[in-house]
Order: structure tokens, then C-alpha cells, then sequence
């Protein structure tokens, strides 16, 4: 039987963040083989997934990311069961790491088929089920390019926005974040009107009517009236025509023109966790 050393274990410890009685029993049970021990933790967290895979994970880490030249981000959410787990500093550098090689893909699968040190994303959300004894997994994958794109995450990681703006002047960075800010607050359904859905304007003008007529207004009036409506909800509900949050006089579209007169929002996109 082969002798296992504390470096033995802190080397397998460092290589899979596993607790230190489990990688030396894992050693233990491999003769000191280190990639049969890898492998049977790694079964491990396959057995606690499976046992787990029906358990709620709304907690976890939202993390934004954008690449150097601030062209494109992605924002993900790295779920997890609960909020101890979530705010844990190996946690949140882990889904930090898997944020970065995140920019590399298009699609949630490629990315959670790719390479994470040796093992696929998706595997080593499968080890680490292992390791920390929660269910773990990607809810969130969202892409965001454009001239320029900025990122915020908020306090705890529990929101993470981007927002793309239509060109690279001087003050996009701070412009960008605060507006990925105010979606991070607001939680914009869209970015303008174009982007609401028909079915729920559709909803929206139903249930503005229906508080009309309850209010004894003639029905030869109620479709001008709920128009009037509509605009509102698309104030309070689109980004661009939001009441922008650090100067109300003006709406986010507003505020960013005042930053360039030809500047405009392009998109945006949130993760949150819950």
C-alpha cells in the first residue's frame, strides 16, 4: 500500500478544492494514484448531483465579464442551493474563472462543453457538487457585443448587468456602467418599445380598459385612453425611456446623449439570481 503524504493531499486538494479528509480518503482508496482519485471524486459528485438534482438553487454568484477591447461581455449566473455557499470567496473566484472563459463562446453548451482545466465546464460543475455538497449549475449564459459594451455587477453578486452603447467616445465606459447600473435597479423588460412583446401590450391594454370601465369611462374613450397607458408602462418598463435613476429630469436615452449627441443604448442584458 502506497504512503500518502500531506503534500499528496494538499496537491490533490489544490487540483480539485475537495476538503482534506476527503482527498485522502479518495488517495487512500486509489494506492495513491492521483488521477483514480480525481476520478473517483469526481464520482462522487455524480452521486450527490443525482441524489440533488431536484433541489432549488437560487443562490449563487452573477457575475459580468467584458473583453479587453470592450467590444463584447457575457453575464452568467453560477447557481447554487445556498446563500453560504454563494458568498464563499473560493465560489465566487471559481464562477470569476468560468465568466472569463465564458467570452470564448457563443452558446451556453459550447461553453459548458469546453475545456476547465483539464475536465469540461460541465464536469467540473459535477466535481464540485462533490466537493461542497450543494447542486450546482449554470442558469444564465447571456452574450452581449457592440462599439462598446460595460458591465456591473452589484453588491453580493446577486445582480450582473452589460449594456452595449453605439460607439467608443469619451465617457462610454462611464456611461455604460451607468447604465448597466440602471438596469441592474430598474429591471427593464426591454431596451425600447420594439422590444416588448405584442401579447404583453396586447395584456397591458386589456387590463388598462378593464380599470376604465370599472371607472365609469365611456367605452368610445377607452382605446385613446389606454394608449396613453401603454406610454407609461413603456416609461416605467423600456431602459431607454426610464426615468434615469441619478438624474430624474431626464430619461436614460437623454442622459446618454448628454454624454455624446449621436450616442445611443444598442442593448443590454441581466442575470439575477432567485
Amino acid at each position: 500500500m502506497a504512503t500518502i503524504t500531506a503534500a499528496d493531499v494538499n496537491k490533490l486538494r489544490t487540483a480539485t478544492g475537495a476538503g482534506m479528509m476527503d482527498c485522502k480518503k479518495a488517495l487512500v482508496e486509489s494506492d495513491g494514484d492521483f488521477d483514480l482519485a480525481i476520478e473517483n471524486l469526481r464520482k462522487k459528485g455524480q452521486k450527490v448531483a443525482a441524489n440533488r438534482s431536484d433541489r432549488e438553487s437560487t443562490e449563487g454568484a452573477a457575475i459580468a465579464v467584458v473583453n479587453a477591447d470592450k467590444t463584447a461581455g457575457v453575464v452568467i449566473t453560477l447557481n447554487c442551493e445556498t446563500d453560504f455557499v454563494g458568498m464563499n470567496e473560493n465560489f465566487v473566484k471559481m464562477a470569476t474563472e468560468m465568466a472569463n472563459q465564458a467570452l470564448n463562446f457563443d452558446t451556453k453548451e459550447a461553453f459548458l462543453a469546453s475545456d476547465f482545466n483539464g475536465i469540461t465546464v460541465a464536469d467540473k460543475l459535477i466535481e464540485q457538487t462533490g466537493v461542497i455538497g450543494e447542486k450546482l449549475e449554470i442558469r444564465t449564459f447571456e452574450k452581449l457585443e457592440g462599439a462598446f459594451v460595460g458591465s456591473y455587477i452589484h453588491s453580493g453578486n446577486k445582480i450582473a448587468t452589460l449594456v452595449a452603447l453605439s460607439a467608443n467616445v469619451e465617457g462610454a465606459e462611464e456611461a455604460a456602467r451607468n447604465v448597466a447600473m440602471q438596469a441592474a435597479a430598474m429591471n427593464p423588460i426591454a431596451l425600447n418599445e420594439a422590444g416588448v412583446d405584442a401579447a404583453v401590450i396586447e395584456k397591458e391594454i386589456e387590463i388598462a380598459k378593464d380599470l376604465l370601465r370599472q371607472e365609469g369611462k365611456p367605452e368610445a374613450m377607452l382605446e385613446n385612453i389606454s394608449k396613453g397607458k401603454i406610454q407609461r408602462f413603456y416609461k416605467d418598463n423600456t431602459l431607454v425611456n426610464q426615468d434615469y435613476i441619478k438624474d430624474s429630469s431626464m430619461n436614460v436615452a437623454a442622459y446618454v446623449k448628454s454624454v455624446d449627441k449621436d450616442l445611443i443604448v444598442t442593448g443590454f442584458k441581466r442575470a439575477a439570481l432567485g
